[in-house]
């Protein structure tokens, strides 16, 4: 690639806790967010991050969004009332796998049970999946290249992907970029167990062979992306790198992975041929890892495919075994895991990991987390791959790069 696209702000609502050191140190920590079945964001208040009506006329996943866009915006040194340039040529995307959940179950109660004229005029504005996204450019003045992403939970990771495509093709000099989800609804809950994608045990343990569905889980992720040219001219503290990105499709089924792997593996080779790195650079996986009999064998044969015989040698860890999965907001939240891990030179583990399945046999960090090996890459640094693969086969990988 010509231009590179650095991290300079990253912001998070997770399971864990409010703000990105929550999430890191919270993973490293073995502590997990899961409680009573579900990872919920607990200690989000998001009165803390908008006024009271402000909270009013917007959706839960939207209210997580503006909180992790404020965090990173903040950590980037933006001031929105002196925006680093021309604010037509900064952009916002962020990823929903459903969008205003809660806003439709209690509208729908709303209809049926006063009638249609009670239903809030907000209603749709409130449930639309690129509500995020239009919220959050409002907040930071942002009037360049604006939209929302939904492709089940692979969004977040197309956010980023697609925002970095924007900034080097010149459409925008920086993006804020990421995912939210906010689905701890009745609905959505009773969906997902109908059609047995969720774990009955309340547990999550990717890659384990107990493992029987993922935890439904709740939060957001965003990252200010810039160009080198401008994170350079005005001093921004570097984060990491995105070094390159590539999506496919599996057009296998609309829910089930394509069981050989083989469209998520030419995921992860597109995206390491885009970064001009090679499978040996890779020092490190964050997996999608959902905790589902499908998924985590198909990923595990995907890595094996992409990876060659370097698959076995590389740590590879789900951040679902510590927060659940967040549905749209996980690749996310899961590429901002992946920078503070390479940042800190460590593979976080796998909770919960301790019975080994037949053909899932790469090393999944069980025993908590260790120091990440970086030899003779050629590039001096830790690099890393961060997989997201969403209902209806979509497939997306990012390669992150830490700071340099």
């Amino acid at each position: 690639m010509s231009a590179r696209v650095l991290i300079t702000g990253i912001g998070a609502v997770t399971p864990l806790g409010v703000g990105v050191d929550e999430l890191h140190d919270g993973w490293l920590a073995g502590r997990t967010g899961i409680e009573d079945g579900v990872g919920a964001c607990t200690d989000f208040d998001p009165t803390e991050y908008m006024s009271v009506k402000e909270a009013r006329r917007s959706d839960r996943f939207a209210q997580l969004a503006i909180a992790a866009s404020t965090q990173a915006v903040s950590g980037a040194g933006w001031d929105d009332e002196n925006p680093p340039a021309d604010p037509a040529d900064l952009g916002c995307v962020i990823g929903s796998g459903i969008g205003g959940m809660w806003t439709f179950e209690s509208q729908c109660d709303v209809l049926r049970d006063r009638g249609p004229e009670r239903v809030s005029p907000l209603a749709i504005p409130l449930i639309m999946g690129n509500a995020a996204a239009g919220l959050v450019a409002m907040r930071h003045g942002i009037r360049g290249p604006v939209f929302g992403v939904m492709s089940a939970c692979a969004s977040g990771t197309h956010a980023i992907g697609e925002a970095a495509r924007m900034i080097r093709s010149g459409e925008a000099d920086a993006v804020l970029a990421g995912g939210a989800e906010a689905t701890l609804t009745p609905l959505a809950k009773a969906a997902f167990a109908a059609m047995e994608a969720t774990s009955q045990t309340g547990i999550s343990r990717p890659f384990d062979a107990r493992r029987d569905g993922f935890v439904m889980g709740e939060g957001a992720g965003v990252l200010v992306l810039e160009s080198e040219e401008l994170a350079r001219a005005r001093g921004a503290k570097v984060l990491g790198e995105v070094l390159g990105y590539a999506s496919t499709a599996d057009a296998h089924h609309l829910t089930a992975p394509e069981p050989t792997g083989r469209p998520a593996a030419l995921a992860i080779t597109r995206a390491l041929k885009d970064a001009g790195v090679l499978p040996e650079d890779v020092a490190y996986v964050n997996a999608h890892g959902t905790s589902t009999p499908l998924n985590d064998r198909s990923e595990t044969e995907a890595i094996k495919l992409a990876l060659g015989e370097h698959a076995y040698h590389v740590p590879v860890s789900s951040t679902k075994s510590a927060i659940g999965h967040l549905l749209g907001a996980a690749g996310a939240v899961e590429a901002i895991a992946t920078v503070m891990a390479l940042n800190a030179r460590v593979a976080p583990p796998t909770l919960g990991y301790e019975e080994q399945e037949e053909g899932l046999d790469l090393d999944y960090v069980p025993d908590g987390p260790r120091p990440l090996e970086v030899k003779g890459n050629g590039h001096g640094r830790a690099i890393a791959i961060s997989n997201s693969f969403g209902f209806g086969g979509h497939n997306a990988v990012v390669c992150l790069g830490e700071a340099s």
